[in-house]
């Protein structure tokens, strides 16, 4: 096998996830999309910001990524 400086790049294919939120939440998603319109004068769907919302949530949970890391194995 090739030792290549760039690793195999990890499986990217969507898997689509259905959730139920609360008519709050989504308003509260819907006023966010605007928001986005109007900083980046962009129109994107709620549901196309969503998994960036949750990527920048988790990556931004400090205590979440040391408990994942320690939970791996060989950590």
């Amino acid at each position: 096998m090739p030792d290549l400086k760039l690793a195999k790049i990890p499986d990217r294919k969507p898997v689509k996830l259905q959730i139920e939120i609360l008519p709050d939440l989504e308003a509260a998603l819907a006023d966010y999309a605007a928001a986005y319109a109007k900083a980046y004068n962009v129109h994107e769907k709620p549901a196309a910001l969503i998994p960036y919302m949750l990527s920048s949530f988790i990556d931004g949970d400090r205590e979440f990524a040391k408990l994942r890391k320690q939970e791996k194995p060989g950590s």
